[in-house]
């Protein structure tokens, strides 16, 4: 396969919300204008682009065990703690730090809180580790941001967030906007199909509109292989529900959505309220259908066994048809499919429809953790002299400013003698993933300008700006054609709609109802028990404290529509 390095780049620029790893860091920022007027929580500076003197911010890391250092620097002296200095008059200082795995930073922080230790200033963390993030909240040793937001944030950076208003739901408490959001790309998670387009010319066949066509593609895959490999050899479908029935890669949902529903979210139902989408009746034919798929061998017998990267393997072998995946893909991991057998292409394709026209898959939420600020921070207006200079030059720069080509030269680009960006694998030393040295986990990111980008070049574009030449150096050649097939299915993407905090009966029921949700459905679909037996999960789940979250989710989502 690709070099690890190149992996990471695609994982880090284009699916973060799904590393394996999360990088979970301290956090600062301010506006492109200096405002005269004080801040709070006994600010001892009023609002500055420099501060002279020095002000400090304190954080705490969490490092990706995949991040590289180079030049002897590390998490706590680099080239973005010496750029905070001498750009903004910021000290980061570094609390502690921890290499993050196995949540380790999420539990050395629960540490720090339940032992009275130091806590930083500004913290953030990543979406995987949220409920950390909630009982941070929930300590009352985090402030009220929204305030400070809406006095101290720039127009770029507010413009960004007010694209969609529910990111700030799960961190709001009583009307109170308690954490900001980080931003993240829209539809970065959304998925579509990959398809081997060899292997449907070489049959003569198209590319499947419905999930009956579907079938015929999969049974021709499978017992007519055009390659010559015996049925048992061939993942028609390469699907894996072992983390969830609602992921990012070998994702099976849209089977659901077929039928109406997505398991694992919360939907709005036909009374405009919210449901869970696993008890809704649809998710009962998309049982028989996984159930037919996999006795009939479309399927990987090993499914309920395999988890978002392990779908990956018979596709980047050269031995699946079809595999579900992000907009993205092409680039990492299919890209290396062709090392395997030179003639493979995979094609991007619609998610097909059921039988009565329907077609649903889940939505990317815009938002991938959150940043709190300390209640007596000292200067937490610091915060956004930072963070609105990312938003400002960095997140979508214009062609030939400062930032056009990355953060820092020699480390996340290198130009060549004829000012041409270099290919990050060619970066002299290696190529570092600088926006993670940054206080906010990737620096800063406008939802759509990253769909814009790949739209432009779809069209015919020539790439001019940063994320146009990020997507023609680095991703795969399909990722622009992939996000047009994306966007014509805009209407089919659903997004969870419950965003808030973990309810009360959610904290004692959860574990309980997932794990006899995860059983019904896998001893349905690998026929241990008849389909009839979701009926009983549903009337077990709603009793065992389905119906209260249920009612405590709809009360939630009444109180952010008001």
């Amino acid at each position: 396969m690709r070099a690890q390095s190149t992996k990471k780049k695609f994982l880090s620029l284009l699916a973060t919300t799904l590393s394996l790893t999360v990088v979970l860091a301290g956090c600062s920022g301010g506006s492109a204008e200096e405002s005269a007027a004080p801040s709070t929580s006994g600010v001892q500076n009023e609002y500055k682009e420099k501060y002279d003197p020095e002000v400090t911010i304190t954080t705490a890391w969490g490092i990706d065990p995949e991040l590289k250092f180079k030049n002897g620097e590390s998490m706590e002296n680099n080239v973005a703690t010496k750029w905070a200095k001498d750009k903004f008059g910021i000290n980061i200082k570094s609390l502690w730090s921890v290499t993050d795995t196995n949540s380790a930073f999420a539990t050395k922080l629960r540490l720090a809180m339940s032992s009275g230790q130091e806590m930083p200033d500004i913290v953030t963390i990543g979406q995987p580790d949220n409920l950390v993030a909630q009982d941070l909240i929930d300590s009352g040793m985090y402030q009220e941001v929204g305030p400070l937001f809406d006095k101290y944030a720039s127009d770029t950076w507010k413009e960004a967030m007010a694209q969609d208003s529910n990111v700030w739901n799960q961190y709001s408490r009583d009307g109170k906007r308690m954490g900001i959001p980080v931003l993240d790309y829209a539809y970065n998670n959304d998925y579509l199909l990959w398809i081997r387009q060899d292997w449907l010319d070489k049959l003569n066949l198209e590319a499947p509109k419905t999930i009956d066509e579907l079938e015929v593609v999969m049974e021709a895959f499978k017992n007519k292989n055009p390659d010559g490999l015996a049925p048992d050899k061939v993942t028609p479908l390469s699907i894996g529900f072992k983390t969830s029935m609602n992921t990012w890669m070998g994702d099976p949902s849209w089977i659901f959505g077929a039928y109406g529903t997505l398991p694992t979210q919360w939907n709005v139902g036909a009374d405009g309220k919210l449901e869970y989408g696993s008890i809704n009746p649809g998710m009962k034919q998309g049982l028989v259908k996984l159930n037919e798929w996999l006795t009939k061998g479309y399927i990987p017998q090993e499914a309920a066994l395999w988890d978002e990267n392990k779908t990956a393997e018979p596709a980047v072998a050269g031995t699946a048809g079809i595999i579900p995946g992000p907009y993205w893909m092409s680039g990492w991991p299919l890209a290396d499919t062709v090392k395997n057998v030179s003639s493979a292409v995979w094609k991007p394709i619609e998610i097909p429809v059921g039988p009565e026209g329907k077609a649903m898959r889940h939505g990317t939420q815009f938002v991938n953790g959150v940043t709190l600020i300390k209640k007596d921070m000292q200067n937490p207006e610091a915060f956004f002299t930072y963070q609105n200079y990312l938003f400002d030059n960095y997140a979508n720069p214009a062609p030939g400013s400062e930032y056009d080509n990355g953060l820092f030269e020699g480390y996340d680009f290198e130009l060549d003698a004829n000012g041409k960006q270099k290919r990050y694998e060619d970066i002299e030393g290696g190529y570092v993933n600088v926006v993670r040295y940054l206080l906010v986990r990737d620096g800063a990111r406008i939802p759509d300008a990253q769909m814009k980008a790949l739209m432009n070049l779809a069209d015919g574009k020539e790439p001019e700006t940063k994320l146009e030449k990020d997507v023609a150096a680095n991703y795969g050649t399909e990722t622009p054609a992939a996000a047009k097939v994306l966007l014509a299915q805009e209407d089919i993407s659903f997004k969870n709609m419950f965003t808030g905090p973990t309810t009360a009966t959610m904290k004692s029921k959860l574990d309980y109802l997932n794990k006899i949700e995860n059983q019904t459905f896998n001893e349905i679909i690998y026929g241990k028990n008849p389909v009839d037996s979701f009926d009983t999960f549903v009337q077990t789940w709603k009793a065992g404290g389905g119906d209260q979250i249920t009612q405590e989710v709809n009360e939630w989502y009444d109180g952010v529509r008001k």
